[in-house]
């Protein structure tokens, strides 16, 4: 007489199926901006006074700090795309 059963052929199997760790997905690749004006996200620690000051005109306060960030580069002379910081020197830091 054949017997039907309800258990699977390998009960210890079936478990350790069911407690395998699922595979993780596929780490997405790293994409460059599309536009080289375009605007990425980022964390930044700042002192707190710093992060008060740009504060306390209200919203807006990241793109003020920006701002700030831009016109230093440009006074430091690294806004032309020429000029790469490892090339910067007192002969050429006009």
């Amino acid at each position: 007489m054949a017997s039907s059963t309800r258990r699977p052929g390998d009960p210890f199997a079936a478990a350790e199926a069911v407690f395998r760790p699922a595979p993780k997905p596929a780490a997405e690749a790293r994409r460059e901006p599309i536009l080289a004006a375009a605007r990425e996200t980022v964390t930044l620690k700042l002192d707190r006074d710093v992060l008060d000051h740009f504060q306390a005109e209200g919203p807006g306060w990241q793109e003020r700090i920006n701002s700030a960030l831009r016109e230093m580069v440009k006074a430091a002379g690294m806004d032309d795309p020429g000029k790469r910081p490892e090339e910067l020197n007192a002969t050429n830091d006009d």
